[in-house]
C-alpha cells in the first residue's frame, strides 16, 4: 500500500510538474511574441533579392549601426535579430490550422525551447529554414495533424512575409541530424515525439503565387 502510495504521489507530481512546464512556456511565448510584433513593420513586403542586395551594397557608403543591424552581424546567420529579455528574435511563424502564432529565437537550446521555437539552421533568404520546437501543446506538440496544403506563414524583423505550403510530413529518428537536413526544403518544421525517440517533422514549401518575389529565383 506504501509504495502504491508513492507511485501516485510521484505520477501527480510529474503531472504537475508537466502542467506548469505548459503553463509557463505559454506564458513566455505569448510575452515575447507581444514584443516581438511590436518591433515588426506593420506593412510586410517582399523580402530583397540578391540584385536588390547588391545595388544597396553598392550606393552604400556606411553600414548603419543600431542594436538590429549589429546584432545581425554579430549572428553571422544573415537574418535581422532583435534582442528582447536577452533572447534574440528573427520573426514570427504562424500555422492557421492549428491556430498558433509564435515568437522564433535566432538560436537554439534546451533552455530557449521552453520559451519559444528556435532556429535549428538555415535562413528564410536561402530557403532552407529548419525551425525547432518543444512538443508543448502551445508550441509544437499539434504539428504531426498537418496535412499536406495546410498554409504556414513566416514573417521576419524586416517585415518580409514568407507563405508556404505543407508538402509532406515524416518521423525522423532522434540522432537523424543528416537525414532532418537533407532534401530541398523551403522551410522544415519538427518537435519531439512523446518519448523523445523521435522528431515529427513537417516538410514546406514556398507558395509562388503567394511571394511574387520569386520570379526569376
Amino acid at each position: 500500500m506504501t509504495l502504491g502510495l508513492l507511485l501516485t504521489a510521484a505520477a501527480l507530481f510529474l503531472t504537475g510538474y508537466n502542467l506548469w512546464g505548459e503553463y509557463r512556456a505559454a506564458r513566455n511565448a505569448g510575452a515575447a511574441l507581444m514584443q516581438v510584433e511590436q518591433r515588426i513593420p506593420a506593412e510586410t513586403k517582399s523580402p530583397e533579392t540578391d540584385d536588390d542586395k547588391a545595388k544597396e551594397q553598392e550606393t552604400e557608403q556606411e553600414m548603419p549601426t543600431g542594436e538590429t543591424k549589429g546584432a545581425a552581424e554579430a549572428s553571422g546567420q544573415g537574418m535581422t535579430v532583435q534582442m528582447i529579455d536577452g533572447q534574440e528574435y528573427i520573426g514570427v511563424v504562424e500555422i492557421p490550422t492549428l491556430s498558433l502564432k509564435l515568437p522564433v529565437i535566432s538560436e537554439w537550446n534546451d533552455e530557449r525551447l521552453k520559451i519559444a521555437p528556435c532556429r535549428y539552421v538555415g535562413t528564410a533568404y536561402t530557403r532552407d529554414l529548419i525551425l525547432s520546437g518543444h512538443s508543448y501543446k502551445n508550441h509544437f506538440r499539434y504539428i504531426r495533424k498537418l496535412v499536406i496544403g495546410d498554409p504556414v506563414i513566416f514573417t521576419d524583423m524586416d517585415g518580409n512575409r514568407f507563405a508556404y505550403v505543407v508538402s509532406g510530413t515524416e518521423v525522423i529518428d532522434a540522432n537523424g541530424v543528416e537525414e532532418m537536413e537533407a532534401g530541398d526544403w523551403d522551410l522544415t518544421l519538427f518537435t519531439c515525439t512523446y518519448n523523445g525517440s523521435a522528431r515529427h517533422t513537417v516538410r514546406c514549401r514556398l507558395v509562388p503565387e503567394e511571394n511574387p518575389w520569386m520570379d526569376g529565383h
